[in-house]
């Protein structure tokens, strides 16, 4: 056996005649009569209490310990009385992800998982609770990807718990427990005509901003910290070694998205709008620190700044200037006196990029090279989002009949 089992109402004890008898100790007849010991894996000893005439049941319980150690299925009894929301706690500072990808999974478990899950001991977590608390999520609206992103956070801490011994199986992973769905939707690109009216809704100084987004497909961020020496008008080519982001409430110099340092051909007619906005704006040193708030600073000279000349602000520019600019040109209404703007999820600069994708696959752009120059960390992810975009044979088979009867139809030029 795996321990062994104490009575603490009676000790055995040598007799004057040297026969071993039992007599009642102290505590005989008050608490819990038997405790069951063992030794764990760890090293340290653990125990049980069990009530007068419970004996049998200490036995079992030490049986089942010394199967569940030979089949490695044991866990430490203590271990589950943790709480969610302390093991996650400790999970979270554990992870080696990202300053913002912690930050937003610290923000997704304090307020939409711990008010439910937090003070639960790991242990009584049961897949009925996870049903119940996933129609919780629903119930307070959000959209069906961060639902999926929260549900994922709460899975993956329990999946930790379970490598960790703390609970034998993950609620989440139930048959009964059913994953968020994203909402059902199909990326649906801006035409030309609303970028070019997105872009004079602009104050001046940010209109390049429209043309770098929709000609070489850049992220907010990206477009915010970009250099002036990683664009090449000469060779035709922009370096995105950056972004500006946001962490814990500070500026600071990142790698891009993913850390996938690219190469994206730069158009002329984009080479020509940065070097025009260079004239009227000319650009600006920023120093902020890299990667993190407490980061070796780094100076740069990027081309678009906030007003006051320091470097963009993601919220204040969204507000202020892209959805004025939204607005201006009928993608939004604009809001009365007292009222404000509506919220523009699927109308962000993040739309500037979507229209780009689609101005590539019309060209007949290989999924593979637009994957690369969105700098996506998977060409499948590019061909999930984008593949409706795709010309179809059907689409390519009239254009090259098209084509074709054009050509014939010219008339032949005189020498």
């Amino acid at each position: 056996m795996a321990g062994h089992i104490q009575d603490r109402w009676y000790k055995t004890t040598t007799g004057k005649d040297g026969k071993v008898v039992k007599v009642r100790t102290d505590r005989f007849g008050t608490g819990m009569r038997y405790r069951a010991r063992y030794i764990g894996p760890d090293g340290t000893e653990k125990s049980k209490s069990f009530p007068d005439k419970q004996k049998r049941l200490a036995d079992q319980w030490l049986v089942q310990i010394e199967a569940d150690m030979a089949r490695g299925q044991y866990l430490d009894p203590k271990a589950g009385k943790t709480t969610f929301q302390q093991y996650a706690t400790e999970w979270l500072g554990a992870q080696t992800s990202d300053l913002t990808t912690r930050e937003r999974t610290e923000r997704h478990l304090r307020l939409h998982v711990f008010p439910y899950l937090g003070n639960r001991a790991l242990a009584s977590l049961q897949p009925s609770d996870i049903r119940a608390w996933v129609r919780r999520l629903e119930d307070e609206g959000g959209a069906g990807s961060t639902r999926r992103v929260i549900f994922g956070n709460v899975s993956a801490v329990l999946s930790a718990a379970v490598d960790d011994g703390c609970l034998a199986h993950n609620p989440c992973r139930a048959r009964s427990v059913r994953r968020p769905k994203s909402a059902p939707g199909r990326v649906t690109p801006w035409s030309a005509d609303r970028v070019f009216a997105v872009r004079r809704g602009l104050p001046e100084h940010f209109r390049a901003m429209v043309d770098v987004g929709a000609g070489c497909g850049l992220r907010q961020g990206e477009i915010f910290g970009l250099p002036v020496d990683e664009v090449d008008p000469l060779a035709g080519v922009l370096h995105v070694t950056q972004q500006i982001k946001i962490v814990d409430r500070r500026l600071v110099f990142a790698p891009p998205k993913n850390g996938k340092l690219r190469d994206v051909p730069l158009p002329d007619a984009v080479a020509f709008a940065l070097a025009e906005h260079m004239t009227a704006f000319p650009p600006v040193e920023i120093t902020l620190p890299w990667l993190r708030p407490d980061g070796d600073p780094v100076t740069k000279l990027v081309y678009f700044t906030a007003v006051e000349g320091g470097a963009v602000w993601r919220n204040a520019f969204n507000a202020h200037a892209w959805k004025p600019a939204l607005a201006e040109a009928g993608v939004i209404p604009k809001p009365g006196p007292g009222e404000r703007y509506k919220e523009a999820r699927e109308d962000g600069m993040h739309a500037l990029r979507h229209f780009y994708a689609s101005v590539l696959l019309d060209a007949g752009e290989s999924i593979k090279a637009l994957s690369a120059y969105l700098g996506h960390a998977d060409a499948g992810f590019t061909l999930r989002t984008y593949t409706h975009l795709m010309p179809s044979s059907e689409t390519r088979t009239r254009k090259a009949v098209d084509g074709m009867y054009r050509t014939a139809h010219k008339r032949p030029t005189a020498p």
